[in-house]
């Protein structure tokens, strides 16, 4: 048996919010009582700890989710060098295989009822000379929630997202705003112009957190909306979860 519910978490570039937005879906998954896994098929920017290689996107992603699975499968290609995947792979003697990602993503979903998948970078970043991350999107074929990191220029950068993964055929399920330059202006009025112009649901904006963690983002979100989101059973949890989206 297959995962009932899967998305792709991309973003409007690097480092706005994608691991944090993927580990507070997977926290709100397991609140409602599935089995939810998170997968980060590709991770640059690793290094050894006590023996083992890690990388702190790929460990957060572990935590939120709760359903322990293999490195191997969760993520099958793990990186040393910060830098672009094919930068790194280069520098490494890697080359990525998406028929490989693709077989341990059919691992993963099978191993659970729900499953989130984090790309890497922006939502074309290069994987080889042929390839990037939006065909492994277009390959996974699952509905896409994208990050935009609100800063200067976010609104061109969120469309030209959304433009893109519409190219490929892929529905754009819903959208995360996440505050990521704390001295940025208008940023309700940024927020206002994309929920007009983007043909998919705010799912909610999350501010600059005193604490960062899976939870406390999740409580910005509303995920309700999300295809196939499931609803809270009796395995889930007691504590009181609050799905509205809070305005910065």
């Amino acid at each position: 048996m297959s995962a009932q519910t899967a998305y792709f978490i991309t973003g409007t570039d690097t480092e706005i919010g994608k691991t944090l937005t993927t580990s507070a879906l997977l926290h709100a998954l397991a609140r409602t009582g599935v089995r939810a896994a998170g997968m980060k098929p590709l991770a640059a920017g690793a290094e050894m700890r006590d023996g083992v290689l890690r990388n702190d996107d790929v460990d957060a992603i572990a935590c939120a989710a709760n359903v322990a699975l293999p490195l191997s499968l969760t993520t099958p290609y793990l990186l040393r060098e910060p830098a672009a995947p094919h930068i790194a792979a280069a520098l490494e003697g890697v080359r990525f295989d998406i028929d490989h990602i693709l077989a341990c993503y059919r691992q993963v979903a099978a191993a659970a009822d729900a499953v989130v998948v984090e790309g890497v970078g922006g939502f074309c970043v290069p994987l080889t000379e042929q390839l990037d991350t939006a065909d492994l999107a277009q390959q996974l074929a699952l509905p896409v929630i994208m990050v935009v990191g609100l800063r200067l220029g976010c609104i061109s950068h969120a469309l030209l997202t959304a433009e893109a993964i519409a190219a490929r055929g892929l529905r754009l399920a819903g959208w995360v705003a996440n505050a990521v330059d704390p001295q940025m202006r208008f940023q309700a009025e940024n927020v206002d112009t994309l929920r007009t112009r983007l043909a998919a649901p705010l799912l909610g904006v999350i501010p600059r957190l005193p604490v960062v963690s899976a939870s406390a983002a999740a409580s910005y979100l509303d995920c309700s909306s999300l295809p196939n989101w499931p609803v809270a059973g009796p395995a889930a949890s007691s504590t009181p979860f609050s799905p509205e989206a809070k305005e910065v």
